[in-house]
């Protein structure tokens, strides 16, 4: 079963497309072609939209979905004339909390998304320039600044973990990949020692590993199910050992592993 899902925006979309996604989430059982569509900001555009929106109709053979956080009253009347199942997100929320805060909205264009606090930005930008400089333990001498620092073998999903957490939270996430070397010496690599409250170990499943290695370094060692089981049983055995906390990242999105390691860690989002 199709059915194509629209998030229309006058702005960049970024929250229509948040929220109706999380809300399609709960309904695996069907295939969604989804379509942002932002900047529908002016009459023209909308009706552009309609024609659209009726294609995917006539196509599917059933209405497309349409989650939108067009603030303009007039540009969502033209588009709720297709044919389509509307669910008007901005609407939904907004006029109830007018009612309880005694209120109007403001009902601004890109509101969700402005830049309203510059220290928070900067602070981010920052975050993510220090997890780009501090990827693959590369500058380890710098782990005094940071606020948290990844562990695990190559490939288990430290770089792009540190990035999110950096973009969505503004920690400042370093992460040192467990070498061979390491697992030989058979303890915490000397770098990482005077920093240990703020180590965090990820893992995962041997198999997954070596499908993700195998993409990379086919055929090598380096990507064999043996090496990758050894590993992944080492530097498990080196978490338990040193008293490390860390998390199976095999069935996680990196969203998910960043959120789990926030609530994990107690870490706090810099605002």
């Amino acid at each position: 079963m199709k059915r194509t899902a629209f998030f229309i925006s006058d702005g960049t979309g970024l929250t229509a497309e948040a929220l109706g996604n999380s809300l399609l989430a709960q309904f695996e059982k069907i295939d969604f072609e989804k379509v942002t569509v932002p900047y529908i900001d002016d009459a023209d555009k909308a009706r552009d939209m309609v024609k659209r929106i009726n294609k995917a109709s006539e196509t599917d053979q059933s209405r497309p979905l349409v989650f939108d956080t067009i603030v303009n009253s007039d540009i969502r009347g033209i588009i709720s004339n297709a044919d389509c199942f509307m669910v008007d997100i901005f609407g939904t929320f907004l006029n109830p909390l007018e009612q309880e805060l005694q209120a109007s909205s403001s009902y601004s264009v890109g509101k969700s998304h402005s830049i309203n606090n510059a220290g928070n930005y900067e602070r981010r930008i920052e975050a993510v320039n220090f997890a780009l400089d501090n990827d693959d333990g590369a500058r380890t001498r710098y782990y005094d600044e940071a606020d948290l620092i990844l562990v695990g073998a190559s490939r288990s999903g430290k770089t792009p973990t540190c990035l999110y957490l950096a973009l969505q939270y503004g920690v400042k996430a370093a992460n040192y990949p467990i070498t061979e070397e390491d697992l030989n010496d058979q303890q915490m690599p000397s770098a990482l020692k005077p920093h240990k409250e703020k180590i965090f170990g990820l893992t995962i499943e041997p198999e997954r590993l070596a499908t993700i290695r195998n993409e990379r370094r086919p055929n090598s060692r380096y990507s064999s199910i043996k090496q990758c089981m050894h590993e992944i049983e080492e530097i498990e055995l080196m978490y338990r050992r040193e008293r490390i906390p860390y998390l199976n990242t095999t069935a996680y999105s990196v969203e998910e592993i960043s959120t789990r390691i926030m609530v994990a860690t107690g870490l706090k989002r810099n605002r």
